[in-house]
C-alpha cells in the first residue's frame, strides 16, 4: 500500500505505479522533479521522481523493483508541458538512468528570468514571491539513497512539485501578456538534446575550453588524455576530476613524460594515480604521439583570440543593458560578456545571433561592430 500522509504518496510497488499512470496520461500538464546523489560518482544516482497533477502528487521510488516502462512512455510522449524548475540536472539524471528524454518541457526558472525575476532564482524564493508560501529547507543535505525514506524527506520532495502548477499558471499568463512565451519555449527545447548529457569519450576534450588554442602536438595529447579519463571515469563510476584533474591533464600534455617516474612532478596528480594509472596515462600519450607521427590526425591550432578593444566591448554591453531595461529582464538573458567577446571575434553561431534573440538584440550588436 502507498504511504499516504497529508496527501503525500510514496509509490514503491507496481500496483501503485500502475494506478497512477492513467491520471498522469489524462493531465493537461505534469509537474516534475527528481532527487538524486552524485558527490562520489561519475553518473548521478536517481532516487525519486516526483510528479504532480492538479489533484494528485506522488513520489516514485526509483530504487524500488518496479517496471517504469508505462510511466516513462507517458512522460516521454506527453503533449502538454512537463513543468520543472532548473531542469538541466533533472534531464541529465533522467537520460543517464533511462537513455531517453521527454519531448515537451517548461522550466519555470527560465520563465521567471524573462519576467524580470533574478536569473536562476531558487524554487523556494519563486514560490514565496508568487504564492507567498514559505517552503522548508531542512532536507537540502539529506541522503536520498537511504531507505526507508522519512516523512520529512517525503514532505520536502513533494513540496518541490506541489506548487509547480500554480506557478506555471501565473508565469505563463504573464509571458503571454508580454509576448515572450515562445521565447521561453525555445530556450527550454534547446535543452532536449542527448548530446548535452551523453559525452562520447572522443569528444570529452571539448570540456577543456583551451585545447584548440594549444600547439598541435600538445592538443593531440590533451585530447587523448581527456578520452582516456572519460572512459576511466565511466568504468570506475567516479568523478572525472578524481581520475585526473584538468590542470594535471594539460600539464601532462605539455610535458609529454616518457616514464612513470616523470609523472611524480606533475602538480595536482596524486601519487596513487601515478601508481595505479601511470602506465595507462603513458599509453594514451604514446598513442597520440604515434598518430601524430603517422599523419593520422588532422588538427589545427586556433590563434589565441585577441582581447576585444575595451571601448568596443563596452559599447556592445551598453546596447545589451539598454535593451534589457526596455524589456525589464536581466542583461545576461540576452547576452553574456562571453557572448559579446565571441561576436567581436567573429563567432557566427553565438547565442545572441540565433533564434528569437537575433531580432531582439543580435542585429543591434552586429550593426554596432
Amino acid at each position: 500500500m502507498p504511504v499516504n500522509n497529508d496527501q503525500l504518496w510514496l509509490i514503491d510497488t507496481q500496483d501503485d505505479l500502475d494506478a497512477l499512470c492513467p491520471a498522469l496520461a489524462a493531465a493537461d500538464h505534469i509537474g516534475c522533479d527528481t532527487e538524486f546523489m552524485r558527490t562520489r560518482t561519475y553518473s548521478p544516482k536517481l532516487s525519486l521522481v516526483q510528479v504532480a497533477t492538479v489533484t494528485k502528487t506522488a513520489c516514485i521510488d526509483a530504487l524500488a523493483e518496479i517496471d517504469t516502462t508505462e510511466f516513462r512512455q507517458i512522460i516521454r510522449e506527453h503533449a502538454g508541458p512537463l513543468i520543472f524548475h532548473a531542469i538541466k540536472q533533472d534531464l541529465e539524471v533522467w537520460y543517464t538512468t533511462w537513455q531517453e528524454l521527454p519531448t515537451a518541457i517548461f522550466d519555470i526558472q527560465i520563465a521567471a528570468g524573462f519576467l524580470g525575476f533574478q536569473p536562476q532564482i531558487g524554487y523556494g524564493n519563486l514560490v514565496k514571491e508568487l504564492l507567498n508560501v514559505s517552503l522548508k529547507k531542512d532536507q537540502t543535505q539529506t541522503d536520498w539513497l537511504q531507505r526507508p525514506l522519512t516523512k520529512a524527506q517525503i514532505h520536502y520532495a513533494t513540496d518541490d512539485v506541489a506548487y509547480l502548477h500554480k506557478v506555471y499558471d501565473i508565469v505563463r499568463r504573464r509571458l503571454e501578456d508580454c509576448g515572450r512565451y515562445e521565447w521561453v519555449l525555445a530556450d527550454c527545447m534547446a535543452l532536449i538534446s542527448p548530446e548535452l548529457y551523453d559525452i562520447a569519450p572522443e569528444d570529452a576534450w571539448q570540456r577543456l575550453s583551451s585545447v584548440t588554442y594549444l600547439p598541435i602536438e600538445v592538443q593531440a595529447r590533451a585530447r587523448a588524455l581527456a578520452s582516456w579519463r572519460e572512459m576511466r571515469a565511466k568504468q570506475a563510476n567516479r568523478p572525472r576530476q578524481w581520475i585526473l584533474a584538468d590542470k594535471a591533464l594539460i600539464q601532462i600534455a605539455h610535458t609529454n613524460p616518457a616514464k612513470t617516474s616523470d609523472l611524480n612532478g606533475i602538480a595536482k596528480l596524486p601519487t596513487n594515480v601515478v601508481k595505479n594509472q601511470g602506465k595507462q596515462i603513458l599509453n594514451a600519450l604514446q598513442c597520440a604521439n604515434d598518430e601524430l607521427a603517422n599523419g593520422q590526425l588532422d588538427l589545427a591550432q586556433k590563434p589565441t583570440p585577441l582581447p576585444p578593444e575595451k571601448k568596443q566591448l563596452q559599447r556592445l554591453a551598453e546596447i545589451v543593458r539598454k535593451t534589457a531595461r526596455e524589456l525589464d529582464i536581466a542583461p545576461e538573458i540576452l547576452a553574456t560578456r562571453r557572448d559579446l567577446i565571441g561576436i567581436l571575434n567573429g563567432k557566427i553561431d553565438n547565442r545572441p545571433l540565433v533564434g528569437w534573440r537575433r531580432a531582439i538584440i543580435g542585429d543591434k550588436l552586429l550593426d554596432s561592430c
